[in-house]
């Protein structure tokens, strides 16, 4: 009974721990793609693309759509995490690397239910963050996770996609990503007009 007993809590653990592990299936090997993988190939833009977000700072009212032609580096986050300040402070230092183009919009959507507008605009502005930042509604929150998996509500993986001037979806690789990294993925998709 005892090794009946501990081959259940062994499987338990087991279990546990797997499920922790992030899922990276669809991994591209190219080298000078990585650290993204596959597209999602939607056949049509997905509905989130019309869904209105609101700009913490400026109270702007925006679409994903409304950059169509641009490429759209999208960061999911909450407030609290402490990976999301770093990562937020790597994207700053990829739009100076880059020399602020114009066609490379961010956006930083806030996917934790209990913060809200007026602290996402006080976290922002309290750390000079100068790109779209936004409460992400309900609706988008299910939609990144249904589209993209659940990981993309998990503030601490610091998820990103990059959407390409189509409309066409790039995971890129969880985990902090340094401005250099991000230049070698993004200079190919701005280089795309």
């Amino acid at each position: 009974m005892k090794t009946f007993r501990f081959v259940l809590i062994l499987l338990g653990v087991v279990l546990i721990m797997s499920a922790c592990i992030p899922a990276q299936t669809n991994v591209i090997n190219t080298p000078e793609l990585l650290p993204t993988v596959v597209p999602t190939n939607a056949v049509t833009t997905p509905e989130w693309f019309d869904m209105e977000l609101t700009d913490a700072q400026t109270g702007e009212i925006f679409t994903m759509n409304d950059y169509a032609g641009k490429v759209v580096l999208l960061e999911t986050m909450a407030i609290w995490c402490p990976n999301c300040v770093v990562q937020a402070n790597e994207v700053r230092n990829l739009h100076e690397l880059l020399g602020n183009p114009e066609d490379l919009i961010s956006v930083t959507l806030d996917v934790d239910f209990n913060e809200d507008q007026a602290s996402l605009k006080e976290y922002a502005s309290g750390y000079g963050f100068d790109w779209h930042f936004a409460v992400a509604p309900i609706l988008v929150v299910r939609a990144l996770g249904n589209l993209y998996t659940a990981q993309y509500l998990n503030a601490p993986l610091s998820p990103m996609l990059i959407i390409d001037r189509e409309g066409n979806v790039y995971h890129l690789e969880y985990g902090l990503k340094k401005a250099e990294t991000l230049q070698k993925i993004v200079e190919p998709y701005l280089a795309n007009k």
